[in-house]
């Protein structure tokens, strides 16, 4: 009797809560805990679980979910009732690679070694990398492996791969990128970047179910505040917010409308790689959701 009672207690303040799946060991998350410890006010508390926005679509005790916007157009294929409701950060991405493998332009990478994630923002990125000097994915040969946060770096990590000379060069997100550089010595990186052609776009999402419930709505837009007001913050950090950050881990207002085409494109891209038809414009439109915002800014619910 008393475990059954213990049970429904745990389950009742599960679905009582804010409950958001977000990849709690990548950097671009740092700005939630943050939002939470010191500005969220919602009438039931907000508790971050690891995870991610597929997790919308097989955990129906899940309210939001962060993660990059490949990820959400890989789910919103699948399920389209979710919405991107609010932009976190943007992130322009890094490509390190190695001068002593004869690498000093993109265009040197040409037959290399290149380690990424396919299916990925990384993957998406190094693409376009490669595209913007006329080369393609099969005119390089990509290596998978794993992202190291913090050294020591693992065998099977890209910046431990790269400094073994098993890859030539990898893209993929910080502070990984940062971890190769050192492992080489900054004097035998190079380091290419072009935020114009590629940045991650690490959002948050929502389903319409939990847009639709009256008390759920009012909480994710009390959760949205708090992240406008984090980023007041994190655009002049202090020493203390570095110092948050790096215990978490162990941008400027988007225009939503101004997603669309970036998004278009990005859906065909990974519909190849997907196997899937592309994503309708107009759906991806509806994907887009400023209602939260909209609704933020117009004032409708008290500060």
């Amino acid at each position: 009797m008393h475990n059954s009672l213990l049970v429904f207690a745990l389950l009742s303040a599960t679905l009582s809560a804010l409950n958001i799946a977000t990849s709690l060991q990548w950097i671009e998350h740092t700005p939630q805990p943050y939002a939470i410890a010191n500005f969220y006010n919602g009438s039931s508390r907000a508790v971050l679980t690891s995870g991610g926005v597929a997790d919308l679509g097989t955990n129906a005790t899940y309210d939001l979910a962060a993660n990059a916007e490949t990820q959400g157009l890989r789910q919103y294929a699948q399920r389209r009732n979710l919405r991107l409701i609010y932009i976190i950060c943007e992130v322009g991405y890094r490509l390190v690679a190695n001068k002593a493998a004869g690498i000093t332009s993109l265009r040197d990478l040409k037959g290399k070694k290149i380690g990424t994630l396919p299916g990925t923002s990384a993957g998406v990125f190094v693409a376009k990398m490669l595209a913007s000097v006329g080369l393609k994915e099969s005119d390089v040969s990509l290596v998978s492996g794993n992202v190291c946060m913090k050294t020591p770096c693992a065998a099977n990590t890209f910046p431990a791969q790269l400094a073994r000379r098993d890859i030539d060069a990898f893209g993929v997100w910080e502070p990984a990128v940062e971890l190769g550089i050192r492992a080489l010595g900054a004097g035998n990186a190079a380091v290419f970047q072009n935020a114009s052609l590629y940045r991650e776009v690490y959002s948050l999402y929502a389903t319409t179910e939990a847009l639709g419930n009256a008390a759920k709505r009012k909480d994710i837009v009390a959760f949205v505040r708090a992240l406008e007001k984090t980023r007041e913050v994190f655009a002049a950090p202090t020493s203390t917010v570095f110092e948050f950050v790096g215990r978490e881990v162990g941008v400027e207002r988007g225009v939503v409308e101004a997603l669309v085409e970036f998004l278009v494109e990005e859906d065909a891209y990974l519909a190849g790689r997907d196997k899937r038809i592309k994503v309708a414009k107009k759906d991806l439109e509806r994907f887009l959701d400023g209602s939260v915002l909209e609704e933020l800014r117009g004032g409708s619910v008290g500060n």
